[in-house]
């Protein structure tokens, strides 16, 4: 039997830490463009810098039969023609790990090279929202460990999204917001920081709304069919002004209120959503009293490998709200 506690406390950790390493490198986006001559490298910089960071933490808390199951490998970084963006993951980390070696740098990004396990296991979206990223808005560190078909520790740090709901979602803040949730023992909200990893957590659980029902949206459109999105709103009585943000942070701000409802439907068909990008934010927003599913209303399952083979889109949102979110793709058959 896993510790959950543990696990949750050594996911705290890691994320934050991995945090703190992407923030630095989106604050430094033209000087880690001007080293790599690459004008998307810094996020695939943040990408492998954040998912060493995580690999190394893990291994240090919990020992050597941490099972990662993440994007990134460091397979790429190994080729001579990326010496460039190898020397600036190593640089970025070195915020964190001062002593770290382009060995120990590759080696511990390669944590993340495992399968999924029967036992139970972590994975990891180490930067989720690459646009986000890039334009300086939201992104996530999003962690979770997963026995049988679920979720059951969960770490969602968002470096820009700030704790004050009254903030704009489309600046970043200088503090930003992490949530952590173990199954059953509910979800908490904190600060994104080294000097806020011991600020005692705040517990938050949603209830319904009593104003106009507002719906988390991607800045990126092409996350969701759009046309689809709005025919579903349109059966709602009261639709709000959609909050527009990048990643998982959408099911922190659904957790915690500021809106009522993230939907993803299919683009296509044959869509396989992956497990790193759900398993974190969707505890999280479980957790805080939300209901989480496909888009037949039922469970997500984390049981069939790194993709959700048997969901069809997400439909996250409280109890209330997500009843007529189903019964109005239902009705505008959108679910066959």
């Amino acid at each position: 039997m896993h510790d959950h506690t543990k696990y949750l406390a050594a996911a705290h950790k890691a994320v934050t830490q991995a945090a703190i390493v992407c923030n630095r490198v989106q604050g430094d986006l033209e000087r880690v463009r001007s080293i790599t001559k690459d004008d998307k490298s810094p996020v695939t910089v943040a990408d492998f810098a954040s998912q060493a960071i995580v690999g190394r933490i893990l291994l240090e808390e919990l020992g050597r039969g941490v099972k990662l199951v993440a994007e990134e490998d460091s397979a790429a970084l190994r080729e001579p023609e990326r010496e460039a963006h190898l020397a600036a993951v190593v640089e970025a980390v070195r915020l964190i790990w001062p002593d770290a070696t382009e060995a120990d740098v590759l080696d511990a990004i390669d944590v993340g090279d495992a399968e999924p396990a029967p036992g139970g296991f972590w994975t990891l979206d180490p930067i989720d929202g690459t646009k986000g990223f890039l334009r300086g808005q939201q992104y996530a560190v999003s962690l979770g460990f997963i026995e049988g078909d679920h979720p059951v520790v969960g770490a969602l740090a968002c470096p820009n999204l700030a704790v004050d709901q009254n903030a704009p979602v489309d600046k970043a803040d200088a503090r930003g917001s992490i949530y952590l949730a173990i199954r059953g023992k509910g979800c908490f909200e904190t600060p994104c920081g080294l000097c806020d990893t011991d600020q005692e957590p705040r517990a938050i659980r949603r209830g319904e709304p009593d104003a106009p029902v507002r719906v988390c949206a991607s800045v990126e459109k092409a996350h969701s069919s759009v046309s689809d999105t709005d025919r579903v709103l349109e059966k709602l009585a009261n639709p709000g002004e959609p909050v527009r943000l990048d990643s998982q942070a959408k099911y922190a701000v659904v957790a915690r209120g500021q809106a009522d409802a993230y939907l993803r439907l299919p683009t296509k068909k044959d869509y396989v959503e992956r497990i790193w990008d759900h398993a974190a934010g969707s505890l999280i927003a479980t957790e805080a009293g939300c209901r989480v599913s496909d888009i037949h209303a039922k469970p997500l399952d984390f049981s069939r490998g790194k993709g959700l083979e048997k969901n069809s889109g997400i439909v996250c949102a409280t109890p209330e709200v997500h009843a007529k979110l189903i019964e109005a793709i239902r009705e505008l058959a959108l679910d066959r």
